[in-house]
């Protein structure tokens, strides 16, 4: 019997989500991955609309085979910030961020794309947009002092695939709204993409 990969163990959390309409949407390196260059990576970056009143029953369910703690959930829901759930049986873990109620937040949410992530043809993941993964991880570049170099490979991975499918505009704006503008500028010439 071979070990479930990242993809089903994330399946699994989704689909508890799934259960109680909690809307979520997978960021991270595991995005980045489906529309950049693919890197393998043992945690997963979710994104979701988690309310008070879900923390005790998705304790319930994922306890099963996750380890879950209700007080970092309702703590996560509370600060607007992110609690971990792990795979007991192969220590993946998953952060899961709690939506926040602001501008890009909810447009990247609005935005979010259903694609098929695994062998599995019945089975997709909502994932943030391709312009979205490379404005989130410039944020998380730049409060990271602009060393964390795998968020930067990322970017770059995303922008060479997608290249002239992205939405400059789109990208430009929320660059700007996010004081990015100018990583965003040095990752497109570093990228090679001229407009």
């Amino acid at each position: 019997m071979k070990p479930p990969d990242i993809i089903e163990v994330t399946f699994k959390v989704v689909e508890v989500f799934e259960k109680f309409n909690i809307g979520y949407y997978i960021d991270g390196s595991l995005a980045s991955s489906a529309f950049g260059v693919a890197r393998s990576t043992f945690d997963v970056d979710i994104v979701a609309d988690i309310k008070s009143d879900h923390a005790s029953a998705l304790e319930e369910i994922l306890k099963k085979e996750f380890y879950v703690d209700i007080d970092m959930i309702l703590n996560a829901i509370e600060k607007q910030s992110f609690f971990n759930i792990i795979h007991l049986e192969t220590m993946f873990k998953i952060d899961v961020f709690i939506l926040k109620n602001q501008p890009f937040s909810s447009q990247v949410f609005s935005r979010r794309e259903k694609k098929f992530v695994s062998q599995d043809l019945s089975k997709q993941l909502y994932l943030a947009s391709p312009e979205d993964i490379i404005l989130t991880k410039l944020d998380w570049y730049k409060s990271g002092g602009e060393s964390l170099e795998q968020q930067w490979k990322d970017i770059l991975g995303v922008l060479k695939v997608q290249g002239t499918k992205l939405d400059m505009n789109y990208l430009k704006h929320w660059a700007g709204e996010l004081s990015v503008l100018d990583l965003l500028n040095k990752a497109l010439e570093d990228a090679g993409i001229m407009e």
